[in-house]
């Protein structure tokens, strides 16, 4: 989702001259797991890792996502029919519902002959390896689905700043499905500098993202873990700390568990993240922006959460805020707020130190 690309508006392509002798390279490297959806580089990515991927089909495991639009189980398979002709493939090795939530999935169960019925025939056909998941709901809410029997893969978030589905990861394993970890370096997150990560280890990584990476590979129930590269120096550095061997010991786990426990205490007194304080009369998005400001504040992030910040509050960041310069005072918020925080006196904190012309 990360390819390099090229022109404007509707010239806009991928650079076929960047993108492919990076994956290309990646390949040399040892790399076999390489995943798109149809939606990625303004619906360019999947043709690209097809052309890709070309004279290598056989040594490379490709993943791509239906986005369930809908019930319809037609129109589940016309969306996979579209990928597989985007990659020029006569199948896809890890075929994944994407994004799903255990309302939407309890809702498909009900179904006589809805996505999931066409992923079995799917699958009887040969069009799909592996019937696989991504997943960003609630953490509590996943066993269930994978209870189920009906997938064999799963696509999770799990990094230094969010462990979440730790326990996840494990159950997951532990029932037999393969695991997959999206956003190891949270997104870009943990791309940017940090001398507190790299210094929850004794001997310093060369970078915060290292640390990061080695953090996710070292858990033995991550079986991959997926990372956006953007330039062939990405490819390089990344394919070098996959080849480390012992990434870390168990007692370094150990300590890098418990100062990051340590620091989310210190952040959670800044903000919990409950939510009870939504929805605000002006649509400032409370929570995410104290949760910018912290990996800021407990993190040293700084670098990424200035960048963040203004993203989210011009409107061009995926998750949505208007900015705390519109605070009215009006103390709904206050009221609400569970930790009785002073939220008004944060916003003005948080905007002052992160907000750049």
């Amino acid at each position: 989702m990360r390819l390099p690309m090229r022109g404007e508006g509707d010239k806009k392509e991928v650079n076929d001259d960047l993108a492919i002798p990076m994956m290309h390279r990646a390949f040399d490297l040892g790399v076999n797991y390489i995943d798109t959806a149809p939606y990625y580089l303004d619906k360019l990515s999947e043709g690209v890792v097809g052309r890709a991927v070309k004279g290598r089909r056989d040594k490379i495991y490709v993943s791509t996502k239906n986005p369930i639009e809908n019930d319809s189980a037609d129109d589940w398979r016309k969306r996979l029919e579209n990928s597989l002709k985007n990659l020029d493939m006569d199948y896809i090795d890890f075929y994944h519902f994407w994004g799903i939530n255990l309302k939407g999935f309890r809702n498909w169960e009900t179904l006589s002959d809805g996505p999931l019925q066409a992923a079995e025939r799917a699958k009887s056909e040969g069009l799909i390896k592996h019937v696989s998941f991504s997943y960003h709901d609630d953490a509590k809410n996943l066993r269930e689905i994978v209870d189920s029997g009906r997938f064999e893969s799963v696509l999770m978030q799990y990094n230094l700043l969010d462990r979440s589905n730790e326990d996840n990861l494990a159950y997951a394993k532990e029932k037999g499905l393969g695991v997959v970890v999206m956003g190891p370096v949270g997104g870009g997150r943990l791309g940017a500098p940090s001398e507190l990560i790299r210094g929850l280890l004794s001997e310093k990584p060369a970078s915060t993202a290292e640390m990061a990476l080695r953090f996710v590979l070292a858990n033995p129930n991550v079986d991959v873990a997926l990372s956006g590269m953007s330039e062939m120096f990405h490819v390089e550095e990344n394919t070098k700390i996959a080849a480390k061997t012992g990434h870390l010991t168990f007692d370094e786990i150990l300590q890098i568990k418990k100062m990051m426990d340590e620091n989310k205490k210190l952040a959670e007194l800044y903000c919990t993240s409950c939510d009870y304080c939504k929805p605000c009369p002006k649509e400032i998005n409370i929570p995410l922006l104290f949760g910018i400001m912290n990996n800021h504040r407990i993190y040293e992030l700084t670098e990424h959460a200035v960048s963040d910040y203004n993203s989210v509050i011009r409107g061009k960041a995926w998750h949505k805020s208007t900015s705390p310069a519109d605070c009215t005072k009006c103390g709904e918020c206050e009221s609400k707020c569970p930790q009785k925080l002073p939220i008004i006196k944060q916003l003005e904190e948080t905007h002052s130190t992160l907000f750049r012309d």
